[in-house]
Formats: C-alpha cells, sequence, structure tokens
C-alpha cells in the first residue's frame, strides 16, 4: 500500500493510476470515471464505482469495510470516507467494519466525512465539512456537525459527469 499510496497515486496520468487500481488494486471502476491525485486507499479490493464519476484530489478512502460509490457521482477533495472504526461500548475497545454506500447523482462537498456504516441515497448531496453520522435519505442536502438535513434537491436529476483533466 506504501507504493500506491506515496507513488502511484501522484503519478500525473490517469490513465497509469487507473490501469494500477484497476489490475493491481484490484478495484472496480467505470468507464468515464476519475479518481484525482493524492487519493489514499488501505487495502486492495473492496472498492466499487460506477461510471461517470469522480474523486478529487487527497480523498481518504477507507475501503476495508467496502466502498460502494454509484455513477454519476461528485466527490470533493480531501473527503474523508471511513468504513472501519473501533466499539466505544465494548470493553476490549472491538474493531468493526461496516460498508458505506453512495449512490447515484450524490454529491459530497470538500473536507466532508462519511463514517462507517452510512448510505447517501440517490441524489442526496452533503456541503463542504459536514460530519455524516446517519444515513442520507434520497436528494437531501445536509450540512454541519452531525450532519443534518438543510435542504432538498430536484427530484429530476439526469447530468453526465465527465470530469478529466490531463495531469490530476
Amino acid at each position: 500500500m506504501y507504493i500506491t499510496n506515496f507513488i502511484i497515486s501522484y503519478i500525473p496520468s490517469h490513465v497509469i493510476r487507473l490501469f494500477f487500481y484497476r489490475k493491481l488494486l484490484d478495484i472496480e471502476i467505470g468507464s468515464h470515471s476519475y479518481i484525482f491525485m493524492g487519493a489514499w486507499f488501505d487495502t486492495v479490493g473492496r472498492f466499487v464505482m460506477g461510471e461517470h464519476s469522480v474523486i478529487n484530489e487527497k480523498c481518504r478512502l477507507d475501503n476495508r469495510g467496502k466502498i460502494y460509490i454509484g455513477s454519476n457521482v461528485s466527490i470533493s477533495a480531501q473527503v474523508c470516507i471511513l468504513t472501519a472504526d473501533h466499539d466505544l461500548h465494548s470493553t476490549d475497545f472491538h474493531g468493526r467494519k461496516r460498508p458505506v454506500i453512495i449512490e447515484d447523482y450524490v454529491f459530497v462537498g470538500t473536507r466532508a466525512m462519511i463514517l462507517p456504516g452510512v448510505s447517501l441515497r440517490k441524489g442526496s448531496a452533503v456541503a463542504a465539512g459536514a460530519v455524516v453520522t446517519k444515513d442520507v435519505p434520497p436528494y437531501t442536502i445536509v450540512g454541519g456537525i452531525p450532519a443534518k438535513p438543510i435542504g432538498v434537491r430536484p427530484l429530476d436529476l439526469s447530468y453526465t459527469i465527465d470530469y478529466g483533466k490531463l495531469l490530476s
């Protein structure tokens, strides 16, 4: 993982990074999807991303408990997605892994944090800097710490993300 996170993730070529991620890291990345420079993975596999989605610079992708990202998803820079934690009520500080599910047409703002076991339902949005501790209903906009509903998105979202940059 050292090579992945400190060398491969900083190569300024989508083609090389995506080839490495798909073939050697054994993660699924749909067509026209991008993972920009500085992304951090915790393990091999256990990561699926649909078509026309983007993960921007320097995101932490804790895929130990599995991360599923749908199509036409936009994840902004420095977002942290966690899938593993410790049970603070356990006498032995028991570790646990819970998947994060991000459905189609979701937007996650810069420096937001998604905690283990959370699902972001279709069309939902997370404001910059929010900490999401619970599932977000479809088309709901959440913000704050902990994240709470602050608005609603249109129900007829139909955009296609195609956000490749030459050097990212």
